[in-house]
């Protein structure tokens, strides 16, 4: 895989970040990169596999079904109170979330995804939040990552951010070609937790679940690489650092035996069910 000078600048940046990650407005590849091409590198990036990232709505509308059930004029329309509400907030035109005023602002952003889901709304535009390097892109950088070219594209430091990031690579036993084993489990321990929310990020776009990823899909993902009790200590690494939040299940006719038995038992109530991204 070859890239060019920019979106390898794109990637080096993010190299001083904890947890390679980053607002994106922390990352800026070169002096006089504009936020508009800056954002196209980082889908560039991401069509790619090496990093992923969270956005955030900025601008919504009604789409013709969304209008239609405005229309309708009952009382018993298929939406919640507050859906109603911003659906009416796009009534004339498209708004921004924070039109939505009798709507938390926690709520607005899962609102609307679900209401474009069902086809009510349309989504006009969006804005990056934060980006992060992902597994791949770490394995990139480290393995195959071999620039050509006579033009100097790195500063000094940001060289150094670079190398900083290999001795880091070289002390971390085993590589991914390297398993060991952890209660007759092999265990990958080059994953980290800052990949586990990756991999939620991404599940729970897959599988459209409005920020409430049930655990079993995760398990799907990572298990045998990670063993049962490894991604749990990491799930609670995550949630003790407020970088996850985990709930219950209340409903469980919906779920099968299996899937239920992939929650994380606790002394007291019910299994941990769901993840949700803060």
């Amino acid at each position: 895989m070859e890239l060019t000078a920019i979106e390898l600048k794109f990637l080096v940046r993010l190299l001083a970040h904890e947890a390679y990650r980053a607002r994106i407005s922390q990352i800026k590849p070169n002096a006089k990169t504009s936020a508009r091409d800056r954002d196209r590198v980082c889908m560039q990036l991401c069509s790619k596999g090496l990093v992923d990232y969270t956005h955030e709505i900025i601008q919504f509308g009604l789409t013709p079904a969304g209008r239609t059930l405005l229309n309708l004029g009952t009382t018993s329309l298929p939406v919640t109170p507050d859906e109603l509400h911003t659906l009416k907030a796009a009534e004339h035109q498209p708004v921004a979330p924070g039109k939505i005023k009798r709507v938390s602002s926690r709520d607005r952003q899962r609102i609307i995804r679900n209401l474009e889901d069902r086809g009510l709304l349309n989504v006009k535009k969006t804005q990056f939040k934060e980006v992060w390097l992902t597994q791949q892109g770490k394995l990139y950088l480290r393995d195959q990552c071999t620039p050509q070219g006579s033009q100097p594209a790195l500063s000094l430091s940001m060289l150094g951010h670079y190398l900083t990031f290999l001795r880091q690579a070289l002390t971390i036993p085993p590589t991914e070609s390297e398993p060991q084993s952890m209660g007759g489990h092999e265990v990958n321990e080059a994953i980290r937790a800052d990949d586990v929310l990756s991999t939620i990020q991404q599940l729970d776009r897959t599988f459209n679940t409005d920020n409430y990823l049930p655990i079993f899909h995760l398990r799907d993902k990572l298990e045998p690489q990670l063993s049962r009790t490894a991604l749990d200590q990491m799930l609670y690494e995550l949630q003790r650092y407020d970088r996850i939040e985990m709930s219950t299940l209340q409903d469980v006719s919906a779920y099968s035996e299996t899937q239920l038995a992939a929650g994380i038992t606790q002394d007291i109530g019910g299994a941990l069910f769901f993840i949700s991204v803060i």
